[in-house]
């Protein structure tokens, strides 16, 4: 794939380069809580600009319904990024439309824009490709030479990822290539022990990635709401904690397959309970017990790893050479909860290993809780695409910089 290096040495002053970035933040009450993604694009942007292209930003944000929504607009990441850039950045408030037009029309040499969500138009995840190309033709209007560096989109078919860069001169900014290079460390190139880590709300989510691990990790950790298929899959009951019943068969198949493959799969021994689902708005105090693993009270649930396992899963990680994290393992968002996720943040920072944090909640985990993103080997923007990656799956969006 075309790197955006040999793009620049070719020349893009006064071209329309078409952006196609990751600003999905997250917002609360209109305001920006992580701009994590916003700076990761950051340097493919500000080098574009200072060799004089007329830089035009796209990105989705959220799950609008394929027409405009003021809750999702894209606004304060333009400004965000304005700020990051230290320029003024200008603002279209449509896709394809007269706003969007006028304002790259207006586009000086290195000077940026950002158009609105592109998720506000239906062709951008239409499941027909004709629909889907005809929004991307429309976006080609717009554009000279397409950079993609939206990692955290690139697993899927959307005109803006799959579709235009068909119809422009492309290449892979910096993120991506970044990205790219590190899931190789975590496939082609593994050094060992790799130990992987694996939180989240559901089994279902991991199951793909976990099958693919099992040949190539040496110890896979299992924590958050996931980890209750697990516990129950052993034979113990789990209370009012999240269970995936239909995932138990395929769960017990890979539980038998990593002990035959010598895979150390890794449960939690003990876990913080409460009868109550804890209030993430207010963050009021919990009440909660520490409770074996196989000792979880029927009106209970699991909302956390205990004391025994942050200990246990510490030392499993403490001697490893490669480790992959995707998944908070507790309801990290309430601070009774976030000692489990704090506790594998730190195991990570405190190895020695080539450390990755798998994107999505984890990569908000670590900035919320206080730690240096420097001190990781690489926090990831994309966790369902980094995911997809492990599992083997063709990406689409990396399929389309290759063709």
């Amino acid at each position: 794939m075309k790197t955006i290096d040999e793009l620049l040495a070719e020349g893009v002053t006064g071209k329309r380069v078409f952006v196609r970035a990751d600003l999905n933040v997250p917002l609360a009450n209109g305001e920006i809580t992580d701009d994590g993604r916003i700076r990761a694009v950051q340097p493919t942007i500000a080098k574009l600009a200072e060799a004089g292209a007329r830089v035009i930003v796209a990105s989705h944000l959220g799950r609008p319904k394929g027409a405009p929504d003021p809750a999702f607009s894209l606004a304060p990441a333009a400004k965000r990024l304005g700020e990051l850039l230290g320029t003024d950045v200008a603002f279209a408030t449509d896709t394809v439309g007269a706003s969007a037009k006028e304002t790259v029309a207006a586009l000086a040499d290195g000077k940026v824009a950002v158009i609105e969500n592109l998720r506000f138009n239906a062709g951008e995840t239409a499941k027909d490709d004709a629909e889907r190309g005809a929004f991307a033709d429309r976006l080609a209007e717009l554009a000279d030479v397409y950079v993609g560096d939206g990692f955290g989109a690139v697993h899927r078919k959307h005109a803006s990822v799959f579709d235009l860069p068909a119809r422009l001169p492309h290449a892979a900014g910096y993120l991506i290539a970044t990205e790219v290079g590190v899931l190789k460390k975590l496939t082609d190139e593994v050094k060992r022990p790799y130990v992987v880590v694996l939180g989240g709300a559901k089994v279902s989510d991991k199951l793909a990635v976990i099958d693919q691990l099992l040949g190539k990790a040496d110890r896979i950790l299992i924590g958050g709401g996931m980890a209750y298929t697990f516990l129950y899959a052993k034979g113990h009951e789990v209370g009012i904690s999240l269970l995936q019943k239909d995932q138990v068969d395929v769960v017990k198949e890979y539980m038998e397959r990593a002990a035959k493959s010598g895979v150390e799969l890794v449960l939690p021994v003990d876990v913080l309970v409460s009868a109550d689902f804890p209030d993430l708005k207010t963050k009021a105090p919990a009440d909660f017990e520490t409770v074996d693993a196989d000792k979880i009270p029927a009106d209970k649930e699991g909302l956390d790893i205990g004391p025994k396992t942050r200990e246990l899963y510490a030392s499993k990680i403490a001697d490893a050479e490669t480790v992959f994290w995707n998944g908070p393992v507790g309801v990290f968002e309430h601070p009774d909860y976030a000692g489990g996720t704090r506790a594998v943040a730190q195991a990570l920072v405190d190895s020695d290993a080539f450390t990755v944090v798998g994107g999505g909640d984890s990569a908000a985990a670590v900035r919320t809780l206080g730690f240096d993103e420097d001190a990781f080997g690489h926090i990831s923007t994309g966790g369902g695409a980094s995911l997809e990656y492990l599992e083997g799956k063709t990406l689409p969006g990396l399929a389309a910089l290759e063709g």
